[in-house]
């Protein structure tokens, strides 16, 4: 862990439980949804952390509890500083509180995880989908959302006489 990030990383920890995670020099911290807020507003009053990079979700289907992270990509352009926060969310009524407030990008970044994933954002001031249609049924980036797609035509699966003719199914 880098020497600039460690103080950081052990008031954070100590203040708020939680969890330390590293792989390959990155840093995580595991958060719960409750601290969420007050953990960004730590980060950026007293610690720098500036902006928010980037926010996405991971969906780990079969497995309910948790079943989502919300990922949040934190930076100091200060000090030149990268955090990752990490929180986990229960796949029966997804939600975290929004954190627009602290970083208003945030807007856009949450919208597009509810319209993706349909976890909710309590507080967000414009919850909609982002991405698509108003009457479209489901979050398509689930990884239990049914695909009903037809197969796609690779070159292993034409008939090698006539290759505009797909093998037929037996």
């Amino acid at each position: 862990m880098d020497d600039e990030l460690a103080p950081i990383v052990e008031v954070i920890q100590a203040r708020f439980a939680t969890q330390v995670q590293e792989f390959r020099d990155e840093v995580s911290l595991v958060v719960s949804p409750h601290h969420i807020v007050e953990v960004c507003q730590t980060l950026r009053d007293e610690f720098g952390f500036d902006m928010l990079s980037d926010e996405t979700a991971v969906d780990y289907w079969p497995e309910e509890n948790p079943r989502f992270h919300v990922v949040y990509q934190l930076y100091s352009i200060a000090h030149n500083l990268r955090l990752c926060l990490r929180v986990p969310v229960p796949g029966i009524s997804p939600s975290v509180p929004t954190i627009e407030g602290v970083y208003p990008n945030a807007n856009w970044h949450e919208r597009e995880i509810w319209d993706m994933f349909g976890i909710r954002f309590a507080g967000h001031s414009d919850l909609r989908r982002i991405l698509m249609p108003q009457d479209w049924v489901g979050h398509p980036l689930r990884k239990d959302y049914p695909l009903g797609y037809e197969e796609v035509q690779f070159s292993f699966n034409y008939d090698e006489i006539d290759r505009r003719k797909p093998y037929a199914k037996e």
